[in-house]
């Protein structure tokens, strides 16, 4: 059986996200502080992101966002490679914030893929990390492992760039001249 028959490119999972909201002291004032706390594979809900309050006590309010996907791309099994390598598979979610005055976050991207992650750091878009749940880990190790070839790396021959200069040109001339009087 081919694995690679069975599985599409790109691969899309949905997820849902649990966002966490803390208040916390900043001099006089207080300000609010989001984390992603998690992310949960599972059906998918709808096709926008929605927002679903779920828990509220003195310190913290949480929201689960649902109508989110883990997509997988060929070109990216390098990265998810590497990712599942590390200690701790991790998923990357990105957020963008809603408003200026009480900015709530709302995550907009979830990806395994960490060379992605970073660019979206570059770019001072909001990125937490969070462990990978087994389904997707059982997502990505097989996506990877139908797709991913990993390239052999050949060590390049160093070009002397002094043999080719053109003060070694004059002094190769200098020699000849020399060699034939």
């Amino acid at each position: 059986m081919n694995d690679a028959a069975e599985l599409p490119n790109p691969v899309a999972l949905p997820v849902s996200v649990l966002m966490e909201r803390r208040m916390v002291a900043v001099g006089r004032w207080t300000q609010p502080q989001w984390e992603a706390v998690a992310v949960v594979s599972g059906e998918e809900v709808g096709r926008a992101p929605t927002r679903t309050h779920v828990h509220h006590d003195d310190e913290r309010d949480q929201y689960l966002w649902t109508g989110l996907r883990v997509q997988l791309y060929k070109d990216g099994c390098e990265s998810y490679w590497y990712n599942l390598m590390s200690d701790e598979p991790r998923l990357f979610v990105v957020c963008f914030a809603e408003e200026d005055d009480d900015p709530e976050l709302k995550p907009v991207l979830v990806t395994a893929n960490q060379e992605e992650a970073n660019g979206h750091m570059e770019t001072d878009d909001l990125v937490y990390s969070v462990p990978m749940p087994d389904q997707v880990l059982r997502l990505v190790e097989r996506f990877v492992t139908t797709y991913y070839e990993p390239q052999v790396r050949r060590k390049r021959k160093r070009k002397n760039w002094v043999e080719d200069s053109e003060y070694a040109k004059r002094e190769r001339e200098q020699l000849d001249k020399l060699r034939r009087h």
